[in-house]
């Protein structure tokens, strides 16, 4: 590749890596800048324990990454491996609510909810390609589905407590109550409901996998790939202003508004750097990992079996936890996402071993230690928990951000799922990849559709880009 890049991309988390490999397929020559000491972001996998014991940074289970299109056509030969349980969650008499198989196979253990499960989620499982193709795109784009949209957005737009009000059993709600929380809002926010559709549909549709080996696989894999290309990829340079960018035609951000307004300076007009400071970020996280010395010992059998656990109790426990983290507070039973990758990856552990970890949602920016918090919630649903632990590593909201820049105040989504600023992130455009400035686009998660591991803003971006530069037409699909 010549001195000087066709393209630029500031940042290496999977939509930076993923803006990449589309522009350097698409003949670019590439240059990729980051300025921690590994590329990745936050997937990647380390020791954060003990020797031996495989950690994922930030996210292990990857639905979004299997429904991704661009993940799909990437042809990176990554090892999914999927449970047959995609999730559980445990309640307080000893039994759990949990997503199996098929919908009629999960609706069969919800007693009188089973025929409001699957009126819900049948119709959208069936259509999951068209609901997940327009989902993971700028929402104000025109829908090539328009039909399987309105019945996902019909049901979507309510708050999880709207939905809730329809369910008479405990497990029902409780799982609706769970995956409604990945949101980080509280349960009675407008919206929160479509993230407990989306994710239950995809647990029926594609399930929920881990990589075998780690997240850092992900990372590897697209790296692997782009050197292929040629790409040049730079590690350990911190970039304060976008003239430290070498020249290129164009230039691809995977950072935050706040970072953009930063490195941009003057150069952009006053009116737009006041539409970035107005982009909202959520709620923290705190996450602690665990060396364990065996299995956690869940009272309820099919915990066992699966990598994912939402810990919270009721419905009513969860959204009580969430809306007191919206208020600024730290609860003292927070609803826990808990994840024990090597129950379906041995990998990750010395044999008989185990990695575990779990995480909770905080006010932005704190420093509050929830370790204790956190580890009785585990113990918990799963009585002798503590007497495994063989060691634990700790991170706080504030710790996170100094991790990762773009986890602003801890928030590893980059920007709060709103209503609003999930139609319109980062700023009130049609063309939400472009910024002001000419060739230099913004492919984070706070572009559309936002946060997870499915390098949808980065290739999205890219493609605004190449359509920009006259190297693709606008019509053509997305791959």
């Amino acid at each position: 590749m010549s001195a000087a890049p066709d393209a630029v991309v500031l940042g290496s988390g999977p939509n930076g890596l993923a803006a990449a490999l589309t522009l350097a397929r698409a003949g670019l020559g590439v240059e990729v800048i980051e300025g921690a000491p590994v590329l990745g972001g936050g997937c990647r996998t380390d020791a954060l324990t003990l020797p031996g014991f495989a950690h994922d940074i930030c996210s292990t289970v990857h639905p979004l990454l299997a429904a991704s299109p661009f993940f799909r056509e990437a042809g990176l030969g990554l090892e999914l491996l999927t449970p047959r349980v995609a999730f559980a969650h445990p309640l307080d008499d000893g039994t759990a609510a949990a997503v199996i198989g098929s919908v009629p196979e999960t609706a069969a253990s919800l007693g009188v909810d089973a025929g409001r499960y699957e009126r819900a989620m049948g119709p959208l499982v069936e259509q999951l390609q068209q609901i997940v193709g327009a989902v993971l795109g700028p929402m104000l784009r025109p829908p090539r589905h328009p039909l399987a949209l309105a019945r996902f957005g019909l049901l979507g737009l309510a708050p999880a407590t709207v939905l809730a009000a329809g369910l008479r059993t405990p497990h029902a709600r409780a799982l609706l109550g769970g995956l409604a929380a990945h949101s980080m809002r509280p349960l009675s926010a407008p919206g929160t409901g479509a993230f407990a559709l989306l994710l239950g549909m995809l647990a029926h549709g594609v399930g929920w996998p881990v990589v075998a080996g780690g997240s850092s696989r992900i990372t590897e894999a697209l790296t692997e790939e782009l050197t292929r290309t040629g790409a040049l990829l730079r590690s350990e340079r911190w970039v304060g202003d976008l003239d430290e960018l070498p020249d290129a035609r164009v230039k691809l951000l995977d950072i935050t508004p706040r970072a953009l307004a930063r490195i941009g300076g003057a150069r952009l007009s006053g009116g737009y750097r006041r539409s970035l400071g107005r982009f909202r970020y959520g709620p923290g996280a705190f996450k602690v990992d665990w060396a364990l010395s065996g299995p956690v010992p869940w009272s309820a059998e099919v915990c066992r079996e699966t990598p994912t656990l939402h810990l919270g109790g009721s419905f009513e426990e969860i959204a009580r936890g969430e809306a007191e983290v919206a208020a600024g507070r730290h609860p003292e039973h927070p609803f826990c996402i808990a994840v024990q990758p090597s129950v379906i990856d041995p990998s990750r552990a010395p044999a008989g071993q185990h990695t575990f970890y779990a995480y909770c949602h905080v006010p932005a920016g704190s420093s509050v230690d929830m370790t204790e918090r956190i580890e009785a919630q585990v113990e918990r649903f799963a009585p002798g928990f503590r007497e495994l632990i063989l060691a634990r590593s700790s991170m706080s909201a504030a710790q996170l951000e100094a991790h990762n820049p773009n986890y602003v105040g801890g928030d590893i989504n980059s920007g709060a799922a709103t209503l609003t600023q999930t139609l319109l992130r980062p700023t009130p455009s049609l063309r939400p990849y472009n910024t002001p400035l000419p060739g230099v686009y913004l492919c984070s998660s706070s572009t559309p559709p936002g946060g997870g591991v499915h390098g949808m803003c980065g290739a999205w971006a890219a493609r605004a880009a190449l359509s920009e530069l006259g190297s693709i037409s606008p019509k053509r699909p997305m791959p």
